[in-house]
């Protein structure tokens, strides 16, 4: 799908920002202003997803997930948007958050942030030694020093720091 043109990428943008700023409602209103024919937009969807996780309303978060895996299979955010929400809705959890995601690493192999996910998932079950592989993997993929940093403060991974830090 084409990239957003002005008005709408500023409309976008300025929903992302009330939405950095905590105002869900300004948020909203922004994003309402852009034109119906992009209301299916990807980048318009994302921006609305990260309003029902801002809320916490992961029921609707995860609908709105799984439109966007339907839409657009190809764009690896709605893959990540599902697991995020299905890992928090109340018949979802780590488990089905982990089947979900797992195809991914294979479908959009270079793209760190499933491995990280992924070894947030696996450390949070249990699995040590798979979080750890998995994490190299994301640490390989990216800027490893900036996902190394990240890795140290994320709580999902807190048994794991000791390994992290002596990578």
């Amino acid at each position: 799908m084409d990239s957003l043109v002005p008005p709408d990428s500023h409309f976008l943008s300025a929903a992302e920002g009330w939405l950095g700023l905590g105002d869900v409602a300004e948020a909203r209103a922004e994003l309402e202003r852009v034109n119906e024919s992009l209301q299916q937009h990807p980048a318009v969807l994302d921006v609305r997803w990260a309003i029902f996780a801002h809320e916490q309303d992961w029921p609707n978060a995860l609908a709105l997930a799984r439109k966007l895996v339907k839409l657009f299979p190809e764009n690896p955010s709605g893959w990540l948007h599902v697991a995020y929400a299905l890992r928090r809705v109340p018949e979802g959890g780590l488990t089905a958050a982990w089947k979900y995601l797992l195809p991914a690493l294979e479908k959009f192999p270079d793209v760190s942030i499933i491995p990280y996910n992924l070894s947030c998932y696996a450390c949070q079950m249990g699995e040590g030694e798979k979080a750890m592989e998995l994490l190299k993997r994301a640490i390989d993929n990216g800027d490893g020093n900036e996902i190394k940093k990240i890795a140290l403060e994320d709580s999902d991974l807190e048994t794991l720091r000791p390994l992290i830090r002596a990578m």
